[in-house]
């Protein structure tokens, strides 16, 4: 027995900026993991939630230690922003799994001449030094399933084939967690979240 819940040990690390639906995107994978009978432990740090801050949410499947990831503990890492990618680099073990939504949100302090945003490449070019990067645009993604606020779920969808929780499972947790008349859009979103890892 003891083996196969080994198995279902994960340290997920999930990165965004404050508005893009981070913690949601967790509350989805722990709802599921919940249904699932798995374990979890989860723990939400910011910067600052409100819009442009960065947000950080860590989720351990089938542990029973803390509820905080520690430095390069976490096996994959869901950026909801490129930048965010780099920011939280040093909790994701080394060959660790980065899914990384190429869509930036530029900071003030870029807008306003004080700093440079670096080229999306160069950023990827630089994690897949180390790192597995699966990278899309999936802010795009969304909009092409019916709106950009599903980009969370597309981002949790291109995760799923990585944790630990079938994907009917984690469907019911994302039609339970999103607004009734967005159902539709958000599972088209999931699913094409899914393809999109499948394929790269």
């Amino acid at each position: 027995m003891s083996e196969r819940a080994g198995e279902k040990k994960l340290d997920l690390l999930i990165t965004g900026v404050g508005g893009q639906g981070a913690i949601l995107a967790s509350d989805i994978i722990g709802k599921a993991a919940v249904m699932s009978g798995i374990p979890i432990r989860a723990a939400e740090t910011h910067g600052m939630a409100q819009r442009g801050g960065s947000v950080v949410n860590h989720i351990r499947l089938g542990s029973d230690l803390g509820s905080m990831i520690p430095k390069k503990g976490a096996d994959i890492m869901l950026a909801l922003e490129p930048m965010e990618a780099v920011r939280y680099l040093d909790f994701l073990k080394d060959g660790g799994v980065i899914i990384v939504n190429t869509q930036p949100i530029v900071p003030v302090t870029v807008t306003s001449g004080l700093s440079k945003y670096p080229e999306v490449q160069e950023i990827l070019d630089a994690l897949s030094e180390k790192y597995v990067v699966k990278a899309f645009n999936a802010d795009e993604l969304a909009h092409e399933a019916g709106s950009r606020l599903a980009m969370n779920v597309a981002m949790v969808g291109a995760v799923s084939g990585y944790l630990p929780i079938s994907k009917e499972v984690l469907l019911e947790s994302v039609k339970a967690l999103v607004p009734k008349k967005t159902i539709e859009i958000n599972i088209r979103a999931f699913e094409m979240g899914r393809r999109k890892v499948e394929e790269s």
